[in-house]
């Protein structure tokens, strides 16, 4: 069972911690990450690990969850203030992809949750998308969004952000290829025109209808 530290100190080497796997799991994947690769990159020692965790599964789970805990933090903060779903959209959206440029351990680390915890794997998707669906709720009664089905769009949505994501800002780096190439888009960042026309995909999609004599 993780243990949330009593001082601020021990706040501070446990989030050094988290920081530390997030490092060495991105870099070397679960298999071949150690505890001792991970208190050398904290520089802390062993035994001050195991203070906070139990093991190596345990803070990779506590990892994911710190990850996913961040990234919903941005995009909400992101968004708020925004006029309507469509402008909140566009916020969340960004803020998701400033994070993941931040952090692309996200993704690679996701990925492994899905053989290591499947558990947290499911537990990431969850919370985010128990929060779109009643954010996209509230937006279909307020006329802000057509009559779609909440759970269907939040899932599309999400789907959306997290390949584009893949596609410019994970699998950025390396020459220009072909449009079908994910691996040379030269980029580490969506770029303007690939986000607009993103948005204009997702805006036509969550638009009400107009109704006749609309100009």
């Amino acid at each position: 069972m993780t243990i949330q530290p009593a001082t601020a100190r021990g706040e501070r080497t446990r989030a050094k911690l988290l920081a530390a796997a997030e490092t060495v799991f991105s870099a070397h994947g679960y298999a071949d990450a150690s505890i001792s690769r991970i208190t050398d990159e904290a520089g802390v020692g062993q035994g001050t690990f195991y203070l906070y965790f139990a093991s190596k599964l345990e803070i990779f789970e506590e990892l994911v969850d710190d990850l996913n805990r961040r990234v919903r933090h941005a995009m909400t903060e992101a968004g708020e203030g925004a006029r309507d779903r469509i402008e909140a959209e566009r916020a969340g959206f960004r803020a998701f992809f400033r994070f993941t440029a931040e952090h692309p351990a996200l993704y690679r680390i996701v990925r492994e949750a899905e053989l290591v915890s499947p558990r947290a794997l499911r537990l990431h998707y969850t919370r985010i998308v128990e929060g779109y669906i009643g954010a996209l709720s509230t937006a279909r009664a307020a006329g802000e969004i057509g009559d779609i089905d909440p759970t269907v769009a939040a899932w599309a949505l999400m789907g959306i952000g997290e390949m584009i994501g893949m596609r410019w800002v994970l699998w950025g780096a390396g020459e220009v290829g072909d449009d079908a190439d994910p691996m040379a888009s030269g980029t580490s960042e969506v770029p303007d025109e690939v986000f607009e026309q993103m948005m204009r995909f997702i805006e036509g999609a969550l638009r009400p209808p107009r109704e006749e004599g609309d100009a």
